[in-house]
């Protein structure tokens, strides 16, 4: 009999939740008082969108991450939908693209702008119809560009290629008839292959979606499930729901053997749902209660004992929905290795959640923060369709080491056209060819396009602030975050640094080329 130490070393075991500071909060946020089991907001770097109250149909507000504080109540929204919304998800792979679904049984997709919003948004820019009644869920793949998997209270779960230029689509590419009740629940695997539904009829599916074949089927007599959760790579399903004694419960399952649970613990007997999120790149797992302002977190292990406890945050105010940010949009210079967006309807606030793995270092943590999902598709939807998996694209968090965030999709896109055709037109790209002899008026030529390099960082930077000025940090208030700016400031040195040496290359060079000209110019 083997012996296990009671001592368990992990980089995580300390993690702490710190709520966010009162002006880093959304203020006056009219929360919507819906009793739907779902998370309410969607979060990614640029934007926090979050289901609203209003009067005929249905909205929901897109708020700039950057713009905290209290919130103008007469600030545009969503409002396209004629019946409540239910759901609503970023694009993984473009930050100014959001799908919504509703009570009126169909499913939106919109196109958010880069600048500040005027007016009310009422026009989506493609419309999905095909579901015979409300719709309760929508969940993006999380690998494949544009293919977008909705569920509806007709039992029904309906693959969308938005691939296509049409503006109102009445035909899926498929249909999964394999449920006998509400689908509660839906979650993909990393690659998007499997999918995992937990249903009103107490049994978690795990599917084969482009086949439309159940794989495994399963349900457990002590535990009527909720949620369910794909975790990673792991080969397990993770899910909450209730007991026989309505205690709020969790269990962890084998993927490939649905009969009985590897583990199931009972939590407390609170009635409020219980969302599990899960992180891949940490392999931590947070339990979210719906009803109360406790956050559990705990490690997931592939061997005994599979889950291991760490921490609960704690709060009096008690949470209606939860947003997470996704990690390309974390602070890394602040050990942050989560974030939630807390919707607390009794103050109309949303309040920002991280968790902080405690370093005393200010460099770069690379052993917490490991390649991550990419805001880049693997495969187009057609790849998809014809039965091509893929993995997600990775990337660093590194400050530095490449972009991270999704290209945005200007709506308004002249002034930044104007330039970049300018940069084309004076610049050719940035590069001047080596070879043979050139004429005086190509060096001239020459010169100009180096001058119009020059005059191009300063033109992108005017016309990206000119977009997106809504976006821009506030000046910092305390001391963490001037340290942040700082280091900020300092990597941008070393980049304009990089690039003053590029351009002293290319001075030389011209110089080389003016000297070895002939002296005869007559013939040019």
């Amino acid at each position: 009999m083997s012996w296990h130490p009671q001592y368990r070393s992990s980089k995580f075991r300390h993690v702490y939740g710190k709520a966010a500071s009162k002006d880093k909060c959304y203020d006056c946020v009219p929360i919507t008082r819906n009793v739907h089991d779902n998370h309410f907001c969607a979060v990614n770097p640029s934007f926090i969108a979050v289901v609203t109250e209003c009067a005929g149909g249905g909205a929901f507000l897109v708020i700039p991450i950057k713009q905290t504080g209290k919130l103008d109540p007469h600030y545009p929204r969503v409002c396209g939908h004629r019946g409540n919304v239910l759901d609503i998800k970023w694009n993984p792979f473009n930050d100014f693209v959001i799908a919504s679904c509703s009570e009126d049984a169909t499913v939106k997709i919109w196109d958010i702008p880069s600048q500040l919003l005027k007016r009310n948004i009422t026009t989506p820019k493609k419309e999905l119809i095909g579901h015979a009644r409300r719709v309760g869920l929508i969940e993006w793949h999380p690998t494949a560009d544009n293919i977008l998997f909705s569920s509806g209270y007709d039992y029904k779960i309906m693959i969308w290629n938005l691939d296509v230029d049409d503006t109102v689509l009445s035909k899926p590419v498929k249909i999964l008839d394999v449920h006998k009740d509400v689908v509660l629940s839906m979650s993909f695997n990393t690659d998007g292959s499997l999918l995992a539904t937990a249903c009103r009829d107490r049994k978690i599916r795990v599917i084969d979606p482009r086949a439309g074949t159940v794989l495994q089927e399963g349900s457990y007599k002590s535990h009527r499930v909720n949620k369910v959760l794909f975790l990673g790579n792991m080969k397990k399903l993770f899910s909450t729901g209730t007991s026989w004694w309505n205690n709020r419960q969790i269990a962890l399952w084998d993927q490939n053997d649905l009969s009985v649970p590897l583990l199931e613990e009972d939590l407390d007997g609170s009635s409020g749902l219980l969302f599990p999120i899960y992180d891949s790149d940490t392999h931590m797992l947070y339990v979210v209660g719906k009803g109360d302002g406790n956050i559990r977190y705990y490690e997931i292990n592939p061997e005994k004992p599979y889950l291991n406890y760490l921490m609960e945050y704690r709060s009096h105010l008690p949470q209606k929905g939860i947003g997470m940010m996704p990690k390309r949009g974390l602070d890394v210079a602040a050990c942050e290795v989560f974030r939630f967006y807390k919707l607390i309807p009794t103050k109309s606030l949303i309040e920002p959640i991280s968790m902080i793995v405690p370093r005393r270092s200010e460099s770069y943590q690379e052993d917490i923060y490991p390649l991550t999902a990419a805001a880049q598709p693997a495969l187009t939807a057609q790849e998809w369709l014809n039965g091509i998996n893929k993995g997600p694209l990775l990337v660093s968090l590194r400050p530095g080491s490449g972009a991270v965030n999704s290209v945005p999709q200007f709506l308004e896109p002249e002034p930044i056209m104007k330039a970049t055709d300018l940069s084309q037109k004076q610049g050719g790209g940035g590069r001047i060819p080596l070879e043979g002899m050139q004429k005086p008026r190509e060096i001239k030529d020459g010169i100009k396009k180096l001058k119009g390099e020059e005059e191009l960082p300063k033109n992108e930077r005017m016309c990206l602030s000119n977009g997106f000025d809504i976006f821009e940090c506030p000046p910092p208030k305390t001391e963490n975050e001037l340290l942040q700016m700082y280091y900020r400031q300092q990597e941008e040195i070393r980049r304009l640094r990089e690039l003053l040496n590029q351009r002293d290359i290319q001075i030389k060079q011209l110089e080389l080329q003016i000297r070895n000209l002939p002296t005869d110019t007559g013939n040019y």
